[in-house]
């Protein structure tokens, strides 16, 4: 059988101890001064070094050669205390959890006195001391004050501070952090290529991210990983199946549901998290931690190279589109929801409710009359006053002075007007909308494809390049929906006309004297015959707030008009509100008006 990983690449030296220099290097330092104490407390998380590093010391201080800071390695001591090495019988560990009592710390004290068989020193190392019972601490404090010169301590402990405080004034504490990020993923790798595994980049994140710090932890999952691992090597979905953790591309799909602020998509998501058996909670903490690199990318532009973030490049391009979408207050207030609600799922027996209420605060700052809920609903009338911002600046006679009510009402106030261009830029997010709001007016949108032509005097002029799309945007409520969905991004109340795209052509071809184009067919011409009724009706709904086409607009959809059935536009739904649905139409009527039939005389009637 083979070692487990964490053992087999155990460090020997401490040169081989990663992320622990604030230690390893003022123990090497004391051992080449040969000023080292009778009494060490190594303590930190589990799996950091501790153990390790004590045995790395107890090396040093019975090498041959030593005491050193580079053990020799061939000796009789240094091979006896290599990771794969038998042991010494001068180095004693003796694990406190077991053997804390205060009859095992007499034994011991007893013990100690006798000189070293073999070697240098005689050297205990206590590992999980905080489990000595205070008896037990206090059965050896003469003993840890006052050594024979041939014994030396060394404390090992996730807890110092139930360390009594008598011990831990007699000894030289050396506090072991958890090991980077960056750090531990050259570790990880380093081995890999030892062990001619290969793993994908993304794998490798998520095994950086379950050792939380942890070299032990984190060299174990890769051993589990390694171990159930096809001819292919560790991939990420792999990881992601064994792990737990949460999909990134089902992470990217609800933070862009949050910042399009539908609803719908995201308890989408969470029927999908749970379908697929995934745990609630475990899902709760990958968005958390998601919400919180987001976080980091806003306030850091740069923090993928300043080494804040440890994710690929390709992730860290969404991540700073996710960013920018949803903004500093609203990630802030969206991250303290998420971390409140993970208190409120420990031990609940429904999480998939609170899985969905903390979704729904997310969506809902407006419901919310708190700070945070406060600063989102400024940062979104900032962020429409930023695209304001970026159009041309309006010209100074367009300034319009309120008439003096109050002291608070006497200043000029400059029209915030928004330009074609500052529309266009923020076109996605309106598509975004009003895909929420309503799937059909969604699709015309898109099927058009529709393009922003124009914006004036309240007024946005979209030009389609297809005319049964723009005929079939123009009936029913489509344009409402469209007004809704400008209102909820750009805070504006615009009218909505439509042309199609080919105008600009028309007009320019006009103005350069160009010949007119062929005459009608008879088809063109039914549709230019229906024209006045339809601008007599879309006047009609243009009063109620539905779109208004202009003149020049209906003389070019006479013009250019393609009378092809709606079914031609591709569109998966029927149309029951298209002006040629008409129930009391005839075959006749039809033929005519959408083949061109021309009915011929054939003289029966004469």
């Amino acid at each position: 059988m083979s070692l487990a990983l964490y053992r087999k690449y155990r460090p020997s030296t401490f040169a081989e101890v990663i992320g622990q220099d604030h230690v390893t290097e003022p123990l090497q330092q004391a051992l080449r001064n040969n000023r080292v104490h009778h009494a060490y407390l190594f303590s930190g998380p589990r799996g950091c070094g501790k153990t390790s590093s004590a045995r790395i010391l107890a090396r040093s201080l019975n090498c041959e050669q030593g005491p050193t800071p580079t053990p020799c390695g061939v000796c009789d001591s240094c091979t006896g205390l290599a990771p794969s090495g038998p042991g010494s019988i001068d180095v004693i560990e003796i694990d406190a959890a077991s053997h804390g009592g205060v009859d095992d710390a007499r034994d011991l004290r007893e013990r100690s006195f006798y000189a070293p068989i073999q070697s240098r020193f005689k050297i205990y190392i206590i590992d999980e001391a905080h489990m000595v019972t205070p008896q037990g601490f206090n059965a050896l404090l003469k003993l840890v004050e006052e050594p024979p010169p041939h014994l030396k301590f060394i404390f090992a402990t996730t807890e110092p501070e139930k360390v009594i405080a008598t011990i831990r004034s007699r000894t030289h504490h050396y506090p072991f952090r958890l090991v980077p990020p960056p750090a531990l993923r050259e570790n990880l790798a380093r081995i890999c290529e030892a062990e001619k595994v290969s793993i994908e980049p993304a794998a490798l994140g998520l095994v950086v991210r379950a050792g939380a710090g942890s070299v032990r932890d984190a060299q174990s999952v890769l051993d589990q990983l390694v171990a159930g691992s096809s001819s292919d090597g560790v991939t990420y979905r792999d990881a992601v199946a064994l792990l737990g953790y949460t999909d990134a591309s089902l992470l990217d799909d609800v933070v862009g549901a949050f910042g399009a602020h539908d609803g719908g998509a995201v308890m989408e998501m969470v029927d999908r998290v749970v379908g697929a058996g995934h745990d609630p909670r475990r899902f709760a903490e990958d968005l958390l931690e998601r919400l919180r690199d987001l976080i980091i990318l806003n306030a850091v532009p740069d923090a993928g190279e300043k080494g804040l973030l440890d994710v690929p490049v390709d992730v860290l391009e969404r991540m700073t589109r996710q960013s920018a979408q949803l903004g500093r207050a609203e990630l802030t207030r969206a991250a303290d929801i998420v971390n409140t609600g993970l208190t409120e799922m420990r031990g609940a027996t429904a999480p998939r409710l609170l899985l969905e209420l903390i979704c729904a605060r997310v969506l809902l700052p407006a419901a919310a009359d708190d700070e945070a809920s406060v600063l989102v609903r400024l940062e979104r009338l900032e962020r429409r006053l930023a695209i304001a911002a970026d159009a041309p600046a309006p010209a100074p006679a367009q300034a319009v002075v309120t008439p003096a009510r109050s002291s608070a009402t006497s200043l000029p106030q400059p029209v915030d007007e928004l330009d074609a261009t500052a529309v266009r830029r923020i076109w996605d997010d309106v598509l975004e909308v009003a895909k929420r709001l309503k799937r059909r007016t969604h699709a015309l949108l898109l099927s058009g494809p529709a393009q922003v032509v124009d914006v004036r005097a309240n007024v946005l002029v979209l030009g389609f390049a297809s005319g049964p799309v723009e005929r079939q945007f123009n009936t029913g409520d489509n344009a409402d929906v469209l007004r809704e969905a400008l209102t909820e991004v750009l805070g504006v109340d615009w009218r909505i006309e439509t042309t199609l795209s080919g105008q600009a052509a028309v007009d320019a071809d006009t103005a350069a004297g160009v010949a007119p184009p062929a005459p009608p067919s008879p088809s063109e011409a039914m549709a230019a015959d229906r024209a006045p009724a339809r601008r007599a009706s879309t006047a009609a709904r243009g009063s109620a707030g539905a779109p208004q086409r202009s003149a020049a607009a209906e003389a070019a959809a006479q013009s250019v008009a393609n009378p092809a059935p709606a079914a031609s536009v591709g569109l998966d739904e029927a149309q029951p509100d298209d002006d040629d649905a008409d129930d009391g139409a005839s075959s006749l009527a039809l033929l005519q008006r959408h083949l061109g039939a021309t009915v011929i005389d054939d003289g029966g009637s004469e």
